[in-house]
């Protein structure tokens, strides 16, 4: 096996409960967006696209766990329609990556991985390119990202497109591509 399965069997079955408390403990008193020199997870960030170069930024985002609710109604009387639920088709990674995006506007949400939880939070680890970096530019590899403005906004990042439904092809993705919007247009 090469370093990077180790890695991530490591990852499946963590044995060192207290390294992993502390770790959770220490992010908790940490901001919610926090820029990171290395990634958590070196086997994930590589497999999905990170490079240990100049452009590539490594974010790890806080978002709260729970129902997402609307305000409180302070009304005497509430109607059924006004409960206080709130179902979002967007999922808790789609969230992290716009925050991310909105607080580091000269980068682009390549992509991100899962990085920790407990009751009350989850962690992910974004990574972002910086546009404007010379070793991006000229990188031929990457340097598509430099043309798509705000991926994680429209929902083109793997988290958005699972939101989306857009990861189910053929029988049974009838009425989601290419677009729940497109469906209802065409008068189904």
């Amino acid at each position: 096996m090469g370093m990077y399965k180790y890695i991530r069997e490591a990852w499946k079955k963590p044995k060192e409960l207290d390294l992993w408390q502390q770790r959770i403990i220490k992010w908790r008193g940490e901001p919610a967006t926090l820029r990171i020199e290395r990634p958590t997870r070196l086997d994930r960030a590589r497999s999905l696209g990170y490079k240990a170069k100049p452009g590539f930024v490594i974010v790890r985002q806080r978002v709260d766990r729970g129902g997402r609710q609307r305000p409180q109604i302070r009304h005497p009387r509430r109607p059924k329609a006004m409960s206080r639920r709130k179902d979002l088709t967007m999922n808790y990674r789609a969230v992290a990556e716009n925050r991310t995006a909105r607080k580091y506007p000269n980068c682009e949400v390549l992509n991100s991985y899962f990085a920790g939880e407990d009751g009350l939070n989850y962690w992910y680890e974004i990574i972002l390119v910086d546009r404007h970096n010379p070793s991006i530019v000229s990188d031929p590899n990457i340097s598509w990202i430099i043309n798509h403005n705000g991926r994680s906004e429209r929902g083109l990042t793997s988290a958005g497109k699972r939101g989306r439904g857009l990861l189910n092809k053929g029988k049974g993705a009838e009425k989601i591509r290419p677009s729940l919007r497109a469906h209802n247009r065409k008068g189904n």
